[in-house]
Formats: C-alpha cells, structure tokens, sequence
C-alpha cells in the first residue's frame, strides 16, 4: 500500500516539476538568456523522480500498464537531453525539444490523474468487502 501512495505522490510531484520546468524555459526567453541555466539544472534534478515511479511501481506491483507508463517517462525525460545535445549538429531535430515536452507533460498528466484511482481503489476494497460480508 505504501508503494502505491509513493508512486502516486511521485507522479503528481513529477507534474508539478514539468510545470515549473516550463516556467523556467520561459523565462530564459523573456527574462534573458542566463536563466537557461536554472531551466537546465532544474530538468536535471527533478529526472530522479521518473526512476522512482518506476521502482515504486515495480514494488507495488501496479501492474504492467504504470511499469510501462513510468518507464515511458524516464524515455522522454532522457530524449530531452538528446535534442538539446544535437542543437548545433541536427537543428531540425534539436527543435523536437519543446514538443517532447508536450508528451512528457500530457503522459505525467495521463499518468498523475490515472494514479489517483490506485489509491482510491485500495482504500474501498475493505469497505465493499465488508459490505458484501467478506473478510479481507
């Protein structure tokens, strides 16, 4: 059960940091370009996240679909560092970075939302059992 307030608690948290992150990209571009840096370092420290969803899936046997869904994100997130790295060489591609964005934050959302039923899930099952006289 803790597995799954964790893989829950990350994911959210996980969203939140894609937000922020967005935040600080725009601000490297309105507020100058010396704040890349933070959009940078920031990317890189909230990257942990991804590889704790995917162990608390795992320990929480959540089955393939969010194993998957994690395993998806740690994808993407390391995809983002791939188009920056070919900016100068592969510009056209290097440009797929702001739309890896996007599905990074459409599946964190997918995923953060979807979450939520695991906890809500586990928490009814003694209750309906109990209502169906059944002993956990």
């Amino acid at each position: 059960m803790v597995a799954r307030y964790a893989y829950v608690t990350l994911a959210w948290l996980f969203l939140a940091c894609v937000a922020v992150q967005v935040f600080l990209a725009g601000l490297g571009v309105f507020a100058g370009s010396q704040n890349f840096a933070t959009h940078r370092d920031f990317g890189y420290t909230f990257g942990f996240l991804t590889v704790g969803m995917l162990i608390a899936a795992g320990v929480g046997r959540l089955g393939r679909r969010w194993i998957w869904f994690s395993a998806l994100l740690i994808f993407l997130f390391a995809l983002q560092s791939v188009f920056v790295g070919v900016r100068d060489t592969l510009p056209a591609v290097a440009a797929l970075h702001p739309v890896n964005a996007l599905a990074i934050f459409w599946v964190a959302q997918h995923v953060a939302r979807g979450a939520l039923s695991l906890v809500r899930n586990a928490a009814e099952a003694p209750a309906a059992a109990e209502r169906l006289g059944v002993r956990p």
